[in-house]
């Protein structure tokens, strides 16, 4: 029974012995890792950034009456579409009424001062006095028309009612038009970018609402002054919406081109992210090893990024077996053929 035990024992070691040298042959003929990669190459880019913004109505008026009085008609909805000059609201006529009356008596007698005075009965200072009146007068009787009956000022689009026919208005705008053709953006951009802006500039406009459609726009105003703090400077964009599809308040992106520059474009799949930073690397192939190179990304374009910073024209980027890289890791190049 002991000879049995002691045999099985030395078989036992003798076969691990023997998987041993098996492992041990094998890591020594493994070799570099093989690895495939891809050369990466300067190429024009543009310079696109994009914003958001909220839209905003081109003009925004309040129509109301200068002072209190009662409501005697308002004439349109929220949502009605309005031209310029088109009446929107009758105030009570009781005190225009009266003033054109008192105008229309006082109009009658100058008419008989100026005959008077043509004539010498009448002085120059009770002729002037009796104009300067009528001038008064009729310069009320105007403000009183103006406010009796409200007209638009401009073409546009009715976005609020605050009173009914009948109330008393107290000092809320009456009703509110909008004028949304067209309609505008106002975006906050770098100072680095100053001077490469100018009204005019074409620029392209998407609006979440509106998925896969797009719509142009231009650099309507710049402003001259640039923010302390933040070091920005405010620009406006306007969108001509000529059908008035895009209304106020949308939440739109705006894409500005500030034009091309030569950067390195690499693979997406060369790019990787540090877990728990946002860093992004970039394993180089520099004589038989790799290197991480911390990158800073630009624009994704397809299935390339654009590199603001990190590695140069020409180098060779690992695309393949990125778990298995560390700094120094000796690696074959599986595709020479492909870095022709």
């Amino acid at each position: 029974m002991k000879k049995l035990w002691i045999i099985g024992f030395l078989g036992l070691t003798l076969c691990s012995a023997c998987q041993s040298k098996k492992s041990s042959t094998v890591s020594k003929t493994e070799g570099p890792l093989k690895v495939k990669m891809a050369k990466v190459h300067l190429q024009q880019v543009d310079q696109i950034y994009e914003y958001t913004a909220t839209v905003k109505a081109d003009v925004v008026n309040n129509v109301a009456p200068v002072m209190a009085g009662r409501i005697e008609k308002i004439y349109v909805e929220v949502g009605d579409r309005v031209s310029k000059g088109q009446l929107l609201v009758q105030m009570d006529p009781n005190s225009l009424t009266q003033t054109k009356t008192q105008l229309d008596n006082m109009e009658t007698n100058f008419q008989r001062t100026d005959e008077l005075y043509k004539i010498g009965s009448v002085s120059k200072s009770d002729w002037e006095a009796a104009k300067t009146n009528l001038e008064v007068t009729r310069t009320s009787y105007k403000n009183l028309l103006e406010n009796t009956k409200l007209e638009s000022p401009l073409d546009g689009i009715v976005t609020a009612r605050n009173y009914d026919g009948g109330d008393i208005y107290t000092g809320n705008p009456i009703v509110q038009v909008q004028k949304i053709k067209p309609v505008k953006l106002l975006i906050n951009v770098s100072e680095t970018q100053y001077t490469k802006v100018k009204a005019g500039m074409e620029v392209e406009v998407t609006v979440d609402i509106f998925e896969g459609e797009s719509f142009k726009g231009k650099v309507s105003l710049v402003y001259p002054t640039i923010d302390a703090r933040s070091h920005t400077f405010p620009m406006e964009i306007t969108i001509p919406n000529a059908d008035a599809k895009i209304r106020p308040g949308m939440y739109a992106r705006v894409k500005v081109n500030y034009g091309a520059k030569e950067r390195v474009v690499v693979p997406d799949v060369a790019v990787v992210k540090q877990q728990g930073s946002g860093d992004r690397y970039v394993y180089v192939y520099e004589d038989g090893k790799i290197v991480h190179h911390k990158v800073e990304i630009g624009r994704r374009m397809g299935n390339v990024y654009e590199l603001v910073s990190g590695i140069d024209d020409g180098a060779i980027v690992a695309i393949t077996g990125h778990s298995r890289l560390n700094n120094g890791t000796e690696v074959e190049i599986e595709n020479p053929e492909d870095l022709q």
